[in-house]
């Protein structure tokens, strides 16, 4: 699809205008390009989308056998389910906690760009604003098939479903420096200067409300940035002061809806205690108490759930404590983590499945990292690398788990020689990052993949990325809010569930607290209690497009294509 002229006049830097194109990532073809689903299993009115979706899942047995084998007995099971979406998108806020870090200040010049069009030059010359990185607003998804040619027909991934349009959400927030975002923008050193320079003025008056700042829970060389704070240590003062944010930016902007974000900085990990944040009512209470481990980014986690305002942790640290997702239960919130999966983690999350799936033996994971902005500042302590460390390395758990042939499995219950109970067969997995100034926004990411081959043979795979932290992570977090805040629009009955019947129909409940759909984007999926966390990438992003096409009632995608492999 070529961009399309939208009438904005962009400057070219010599004082001259130009019709600007409109980049196909920032176009609104959703006013353009609809899709209706011809079947008995939809229906549509002005307010909602209805579908009926019958999910397919296969239950598995072992049973074995007095002659030592064992049988595997699979069983296919149907549910019938109906989806509804409201189909009016509201008018939504966006609040970052860390406006005025390199990912809140890139964000927010990223969609002003966007929404006011800006092009801007850099060395390879005339840029168009884009959304590239985002899933939700740069790539397409497999519609089906045209009868007439046999071709695949795509469509962009905003247009299954209404989605809020990036240009239109409303941005504020939070960080504990108050330099205004122009000032803040310039101090990140991400964007290029000729975008810093038409931007500034629709940012310099965006200041970060004051944040929450516990000293102990991030390195200590954070404390020269920190003037913007809460006073004192009343922590339940500061979950009603965020309250009372949240409820004057939605009133003062006109909102609908509020989604927030953390992208502030890496916290140490909460240590978990009973009777502190074990339960919902224990952290409540660790809140009025102000315990010294409830951290800030539980807090506004806190915050968010008692408001019903979607919260996403973009960051690696323990936020979401077995506390608070019982609160988050409790209440029907929604809330999603944790941390970005930008780079590294994201080749290694599709690469590590290759070569399992592949029968080839992943046995030495090295990966190192050096990055020079404030977040790997930050990270240079210990207790905050140690988040870090932990959440980069879970990427590959559940795929060495899927291969029992490969992988010795762990044994229930079996205890290691050094006391810690027994996880199974893992490939070594050796985690390093430093922090070097010079390299500033762009962290470079070197990997070393060592495996084994068939009859001892070995092969090894050397990656080296290098990305621009922040422009990667940005996307992300859009993507991440406009996922939380459709998934606040749908609702979903399942047919025949005697305990929730009225007029022979299911209830109509929201989704599940915990967005586990929200994976794609994320390095260590937070997910409902006792599941699985899934981190290959492929499946990842089937399991948001699948759950797409049931709200417009869809089978999922296949690639079986049996009408090429059959007479």
């Amino acid at each position: 699809m070529a961009p399309v002229a939208n009438g904005h006049l962009s400057s070219n830097g010599n004082g001259a205008s130009h019709q600007a194109p409109v980049d196909p990532t920032a176009a609104r073809h959703e006013n353009t390009q609809t899709i209706r689903v011809n079947s008995d299993k939809v229906s549509y009115s002005d307010d909602h989308i209805t579908s009926k979706y019958e999910y397919l899942n296969t239950h598995v047995e072992q049973v074995r056998h007095d002659d030592g084998t064992t049988e595997y007995v699979a069983t296919p099971v149907q549910r019938q389910y109906k989806f509804r979406t409201e189909r009016k998108v509201p008018k939504t806020g966006l609040m970052l906690v860390g406006l005025g870090g390199n990912n809140g200040t890139t964000i927010s010049a990223i969609i002003l760009a966007n929404r006011h069009n800006i092009s801007f030059y850099n060395k390879e010359g005339l840029q168009t604003p884009n959304y590239y990185g985002s899933l939700v607003r740069a790539s397409t998804v497999r519609l089906g098939t045209d009868p007439a040619t046999g071709k695949d027909v795509y469509v962009p991934f905003s247009n299954v479903l209404p989605t809020v349009h990036p240009n239109d959400l409303v941005l504020g927030g939070w960080d504990i420096s108050s330099m205004p975002l122009d000032k803040a923008m310039a101090r990140a050193k991400v964007l290029e200067y000729d975008l810093q320079r038409q931007v500034a003025p629709y940012m310099a008056d965006m200041k970060p409300l004051p944040s929450v700042y516990y000293p102990d829970f991030i390195a200590s060389n954070q404390e020269e940035r920190a003037d913007n704070f809460l006073p004192g240590n009343d922590k339940a003062a500061h979950v009603e002061k965020i309250r009372q944010d949240i409820r004057d930016f939605k009133s003062q902007n006109g909102l609908d809806k509020v989604v927030v974000v953390w992208t502030a900085n890496t916290e140490r990990y909460s240590e978990i205690i009973p009777g502190v944040n074990d339960t919902a009512d224990n952290l409540l209470k660790s809140v009025k108490e102000s315990h010294e481990e409830v951290s800030p980014s539980t807090i506004f986690a806190v915050a968010c759930i008692l408001e019903n305002a979607p919260y996403i942790n973009g960051a690696p640290q323990n936020t979401f404590v077995p506390g608070a997702i019982e609160l988050a239960e409790r209440h029907r919130a929604f809330i999603g983590g944790d941390d970005l999966k930008t780079g590294q983690t994201k080749v290694k999350s599709v690469l590590a499945d290759f070569l399992v799936n592949a029968g080839i033996k992943p046995i030495g994971i090295s990966s190192y990292n050096h990055l020079g902005n404030n977040d790997g500042y930050n990270l240079s302590s210990q207790r905050q690398f140690r988040s870090k460390e932990i959440s980069k390395s879970s990427v590959v758990d559940d795929c060495c788990a899927a291969n029992h042939l490969l992988y010795r499995p762990a044994v229930p219950g079996k205890k290691l020689a050094d006391g810690k109970a027994d996880k199974g067969e893992h490939p070594d997995h050796t985690i390093v990052i430093k922090y070097v100034p010079s390299a500033q926004d762009s962290k470079v990411a070197m990997d070393d993949y060592t495996s084994e081959l068939c009859m001892g043979g070995r092969n090894r795979l050397y990656i080296t990325n290098i990305c621009e932290d922040s422009i990667l992570a940005s996307p992300l977090l859009i993507d991440l809010t406009i996922m939380a805040e459709l998934m606040t629009r749908i609702t979903y009955s399942l047919e025949g569930d005697e305990q929730n019947t009225r007029g022979g129909e299911g209830e109509w409940k929201s989704m599940y607290s915990v967005l586990s759909l929200l994976s794609y984007s994320l390095k260590a999926p937070v997910v409902k209690p006792g599941t699985d966390v899934v981190n290959s990438l492929n499946r990842q992003r089937a399991a948001a497009t699948n759950f797409l096409r049931a709200c417009i009632g869809l089978a999922p995608e296949s690639d079986l294509l049996l009408e090429n492999r059959l007479w």
